[in-house]
């Protein structure tokens, strides 16, 4: 006669507490300045659709106009994160804190960089402290690649994944060299990273 299987308390627990934690369903909202460069990458993320829902959106506006629109995006639907993608790029200063500003007050988390998302991309490769300009991170990023880096690209998810946690490690310490925090100045900086950090919760 077949053996009946007995369950232990503890694994039947372990079971349930797993079973739970599929099911659970934590939706984002990433709106981001790039129509493609940002949400390509950003897409590639490998997280199970039945934890995660990923709604992301390359707006093609930017500073205080892509926060505004997350705003309208987020009072028409509910989500349990929203993030901004943007950069600081040649802005006023006053644009770009006035971004920073109206995305606090709304509880709208900021994954900036300045001056451009491609330092995110660099930080994987080496430590950069010192500011460049934008033809000079796609003119590194084409070094490092060995090819010639182009912005709309799908595949820098991949070819990058691998030295994410170099990466962490890099834009973390770059932040911590600034003795003031002022965004606008800090240049180079990013807090991509954190966002980063919210979606590897859930990669699989």
């Amino acid at each position: 006669m077949a053996r009946r299987r007995q369950f232990h308390p503890r694994t039947q627990r372990s079971f349930r507490r797993k079973i739970a934690t599929r099911t659970l369903r934590e939706r984002f909202l990433i709106v981001c300045e790039g129509e493609k460069t940002e949400p390509n990458y950003f897409r590639r993320f490998r997280v199970p659709k039945d934890v995660v829902d990923l709604d992301i959106r390359g707006i093609g506006a930017n500073t205080s106009s892509l926060v505004q629109e997350a705003i309208n995006l987020r009072n028409k639907e509910i989500y349990d994160q929203v993030w901004c993608v943007f950069d600081r790029d040649s802005f006023p200063a006053d644009n770009f804190n006035s971004a920073l500003a109206l995305a606090t007050a709304n509880d709208i988390s900021v994954a900036y960089s300045n001056e451009a998302f491609e330092l995110w991309y660099l930080l994987h490769f080496h430590y950069y402290q010192t500011g460049i300009t934008r033809a000079s991170y796609i003119e590194k990023l084409s070094k490092l690649l060995q090819f010639k880096y182009e912005k709309n690209s799908e595949h820098m998810y991949d070819l990058l994944e691998s030295k994410q946690p170099i990466a962490i490690r890099n834009a973390e310490k770059l932040l911590q060299e600034y003795s003031e925090f002022t965004p606008e100045k800090n240049n180079p900086s990013t807090t991509v990273h954190l966002l980063i950090k919210e979606l590897n919760r859930f990669v699989v």
